[in-house]
């Protein structure tokens, strides 16, 4: 398995990845309209000219990736998905490194879940990030800040 930065042809696939890996959330809220599966093509090619995206590749097929930008000393980092076929093998971990490596400048990464997702807050907090915030998305969801500071 190779992680390696992401190029624009890469977005069809990635998007396609994406809305595959954020079923399990959407069935989490049982909220199908969530932002990672209305996303179009062109939106997540905007996306790809602001934020740098990172993807796994094995046997010749991107099975992971995540994205991040910076703003100021603070490294925002989203999306990070992971094939449903390949999770639970220590691939979220490693992009998770891969790009607070990416971004060894900044003095602060943050990210943001939903209050539901107990697998994604528990490998945030494994990874040493720790809640800063809450915020109503909507009605049935809140969303976790999650911050790691060096």
């Amino acid at each position: 398995m190779i992680i390696e930065k992401a190029v624009l042809a890469d977005m069809p696939k990635i998007l396609e990845l994406q809305k595959l890996a954020y079923i399990s959330e959407a069935e989490i809220y049982n909220n199908f309209s969530i932002p990672p599966l209305l996303q179009t093509l062109e939106e997540i090619k905007e996306d790809f000219h602001h934020q740098k995206f990172l993807k796994v590749i094995f046997n010749n097929m991107i099975i992971g990736s995540v994205r991040a930008y910076q703003e100021g000393e603070t490294c925002f980092i989203g999306r990070l998905i992971v094939h449903p076929d390949y999770q639970n093998k220590g691939l979220g971990t490693r992009l998770m490194k891969a790009v607070e490596k990416t971004f060894n400048h900044v003095k602060r990464y943050e990210l943001f879940t939903g209050h539901k997702s107990e697998k994604n807050i528990y490998l945030y907090k494994k990874l040493g990030y720790e809640k800063c915030k809450m915020e109503a998305l909507n009605e049935k969801v809140e969303l976790i800040f999650l911050e790691k500071t060096k």
